[in-house]
């Protein structure tokens, strides 16, 4: 985790603190459309564990370019709900999962939000 951490946004372990992580594995698989042609019939999907990091840096410690190859050219801080709005679709059952789980580390004893996406799909 700490390895893709700093190769992903330049953090180190003494920027974070670890708050939970989930039980166990969360899966997708990527549509066949998705995945480039080289790989479809070796790369099915991802298999993930997610964790709740607390920053105990400083949001300049925060560094996009800190590999060779950046996987990302800009961050913002955001709702905790906010990414099951705006997750493609077949990623959103994993982000729900692991926020859901890892939400209860951080509101405990505060009802959580119903998403709008959960608004919507759900009866």
């Amino acid at each position: 985790m700490y390895r893709e951490l700093f190769e992903e946004i330049g953090l180190r372990p003494e920027h974070v603190r670890i708050l939970g992580r989930t039980r166990g594995w969360l899966r997708y698989d990527v549509p066949k459309q998705w995945v480039r042609r080289e790989f479809r019939n070796t790369y099915r999907g991802q298999k993930q564990i997610w964790f709740l990091l607390r920053l105990v840096g400083r949001d300049c410690d925060v560094c996009l370019r800190a590999s060779d190859h950046p996987e990302f050219d800009a961050w913002r801080w955001s709702e905790y709900w906010f990414p099951l709005d705006v997750v493609i679709e077949f990623k959103r059952q994993v982000y729900e999962q692991a926020l859901t789980e890892l939400s209860r580390l951080l509101f405990r004893g505060v009802r959580s939000r119903t998403s709008k996406w959960q608004q919507i799909t759900q009866p």
